[in-house]
């Protein structure tokens, strides 16, 4: 018998349209499944109380027309938002005991598109503190897991939204990404992870990321669910500094369009340190390889677009951003042993040394584009290992070892978020054990729909959406 959590997200949006169920329905069976199944780490805070108020008022307002037309094709759906945005009237801690009280008194950009579209948040997702590391272990909450093996981590810093979605407790969800963090995840856990182009989801209202490294995006089952959660997400707003230039269409109808014959560059030498390959990452990445060429695209082999000369350049902006996260300093002694290395480094930066590097970082970027630019699309492992077990990054005891194994994990990720190019990590292989693995396609700057066209017809010829974890 096939359940509510069984269905797509539009499957679930295209019942209450139909008024066949509600999103009180939806709400309830949602919350429920959150209380009694969460044993992955996904929420550090529910609000059933807020999401059964909302979803009643949208119950009511449901179906506005004959087939609720003018309505998103997610309105009614349950989500949850990642702890770094501001949510109104919700506690959200940036992952760290320092805003443990902290309640904002606004929404940011993704959770007010999120609401406009007349999704129904669950609550907050877990992420590490102030989302730097690739691992999704809190202080003092429980570490999120992948549900395909529990003692495994579910990846950072988006891992307890990609924990959510994959063991079933929300059908899709929001998460961000500044050097992998939305990929990261959906590799770890199964599911379906873009990082869109800079400047297609807005940052408003703190604008705090002034090197352009960072955006939020959807993490998912299918790739038209990611897709139609980036068209509730993308847009510009009043105020900010710059803005991909809008799709010819809704990336949901990207996903039905035939990408035509395309030219894919792929690598598989690591970008930013020397990493171990585990073969089964390789043989994801040759197997998507061999699936694109008989889908009829050619398949390229091309040298790294970044030389490794721009990893120190990344690094210090990445030092710079975590220093950024102000902690008063009667409170520093709450942050992590690798928040306040980071932040320690950071502070070492002059102003004109970070100025420099973010020239240096866009020179780089600049180079990568140009030599990509004959190709539609860049295939790449999204990791380097299947998911570990939990703790075997966090090193509190060496934080520059911790940092230095986040960087052997994912030598890929980060690469487009140097050049603004969108990505996505899909779930094409599993190991013998039942591990997920990903592999990663990125894209010309504002190509997201075409990005979407290829996954869609990748998901079309190798689906995995009827794959469940345990517990599901």
């Amino acid at each position: 018998m096939t359940e509510l959590h069984d269905l797509t997200a539009l499957e679930q949006g295209a019942l209450v349209r139909r008024r066949e169920v509600s999103p009180l329905e939806l709400t309830e069976h949602y919350l429920e499944r959150a209380d009694r199944l969460d044993t992955v780490g996904a929420f550090v805070t529910l609000t059933p109380d807020l999401a059964r108020a909302r979803a009643t008022a949208l119950s009511a307002g449901a179906g506005a027309g004959a087939d609720g037309a003018g309505e998103s094709s997610l309105f009614g759906v349950p989500t949850a938002i990642k702890d770094l945005n501001l949510t109104a009237g919700v506690p959200t801690a940036f992952g760290s005991p320092v805003f443990a009280d902290f309640v904002p008194e606004v929404s940011d950009g993704v959770t007010l598109a999120l609401e406009a579209a007349g999704l129904v948040s669950l609550g907050k997702t877990s992420t590490p503190e102030f989302g730097s590391p690739c691992y999704t272990e809190p202080e003092g909450l429980p570490p999120a897991v992948t549900p395909w093996d529990r003692t495994r981590m579910a990846g950072g810093s988006s891992g307890g939204a990609a924990a959510a979605v994959a063991a079933g407790l929300v059908p899709l969800a929001q998460g961000s990404d500044g050097g992998g963090s939305i990929r990261i995840p959906a590799s770890c856990c199964g599911l379906v992870g873009l990082k869109p182009t800079r400047g297609r989801i807005s940052g408003h209202p703190n604008y705090g990321d002034p090197v352009g490294l960072a955006t939020a995006g959807p993490i998912a089952r299918t790739v038209r669910d990611a897709a139609a959660m980036l068209d509730v997400l993308a847009g510009r707003r009043v105020g900010d500094p710059a803005w991909a230039p809008p799709p010819s269409g809704s990336f949901l109808a990207a996903c039905d369009r035939e990408p035509g014959r395309l030219r894919v560059a792929r690598f598989i030498a690591p970008v930013i340190t020397d990493s171990a390959i585990d073969p089964d990452c390789v043989q994801a990445w040759e197997d998507a390889s061999r699936l694109l060429e008989s889908l009829g695209h050619e398949v390229v082999d091309v040298p790294l677009p970044l030389p490794r000369e721009a990893v120190a350049t990344f690094e210090t902006c990445w030092a710079v951003l975590t220093a950024l996260s102000v902690v008063p300093p009667e409170q520093e002694h709450l942050i992590r042993p690798l928040t306040r290395w980071l932040t320690a480094w950071g502070n070492r930066v002059t102003g004109p040394e970070f100025g420099l590097a973010i020239g240096g970082m866009r020179r780089f970027a600049a180079a990568a584009l140009t030599a990509l630019a004959p190709y539609d699309a860049v295939l790449t492992p999204t990791l380097a290992t299947p998911p570990l077990p939990v703790g075997a990054i966090r090193n509190d005891a060496d934080p520059a070892a911790d940092f230095q194994a986040q960087k052997e994990f994912t030598p890929w990720t980060s690469a487009w978020n140097v050049t603004g190019m969108p990505a996505i990590s899909l779930p094409l292989h599993w190991t013998a054990e039942g591990l997920p693995v990903g592999v990663m396609l990125a894209a010309r700057p504002a190509e997201e729909e075409l990005l979407l066209a290829l996954s869609a017809q990748v998901e079309e010829a190798a689906p995995w959406a009827d794959r469940r974890p345990p517990g599901w």
